[in-house]
């Protein structure tokens, strides 16, 4: 993938929605989120009293990515990542995963919880890549397939900074687009096709 063709990251807005929805019916058919599950995220997403962060990722005028975090007193949840299958294996999963850290951190979150899918091996890697630990299981927990999830925990670092690259091999690199300039965690070996429905 050149420069050109890296894809952009941005705020999620209600015009994202269908989208979205598409790649979600695509990467998680039997568990899809609806549009009104969407709708509800975005309205906890904007002004001083935000208790949410969605992003997406543009590529040549098309959404091939999008990711979201709550954030409740001290923790964060990562309720969804996905990436397009023709954009597995690109890094763009872990720069989605990095944002979502960036912005519990700006949350002041002293934790980051997420669900995964136990048959989700690709997914769990990058996880714990990105420092998060399995804590438990919820049995059962993805519908209608009745798959249980397995919960991964992150801690922040000293300082209270989530965003910081674990000690696990994860190097920084710049990113293009809003927010040029700062630290994107990458990996050579980044893991797509996430899947994290909280």
């Amino acid at each position: 993938m050149t420069a050109a063709e890296t894809p952009r990251l941005r705020e999620m807005r209600w015009w994202d929605i269908e989208p979205v929805i598409a790649l979600e019916k695509d990467l998680f058919p039997e568990d899809a989120w609806s549009r009104g599950m969407f709708w509800s995220e975005l309205a906890h997403a904007r002004g001083p009293s935000a208790t949410r962060y969605y992003t997406v990722a543009e590529c040549g005028g098309r959404l091939v990515g999008y990711a979201g975090l709550a954030a409740s007193g001290d923790q964060g949840d990562v309720q969804t990542i996905a990436v397009a299958r023709d954009h597995w294996g690109t890094g763009l999963g872990s720069r989605l995963l990095t944002e979502l850290l960036r912005a519990a951190t700006a949350f002041e979150c002293a934790e980051v919880m997420l669900e995964c899918r136990v048959d989700n091996v690709r997914a769990q890697k990058l996880y714990e890549r990105f420092g998060f630990e399995p804590i438990g299981l919820r049995r059962g927990y993805y519908q209608p397939g009745n798959v249980d999830a397995l919960v991964m925990r992150r801690t922040a670092a000293p300082g209270g900074d989530l965003a910081a690259a674990p000690e696990s091999g994860l190097t920084a690199a710049p990113e293009s687009g809003p927010g040029a300039g700062t630290a994107s965690l990458t990996s050579p070996n980044d893991a797509q096709g996430t899947e994290t429905h909280g």
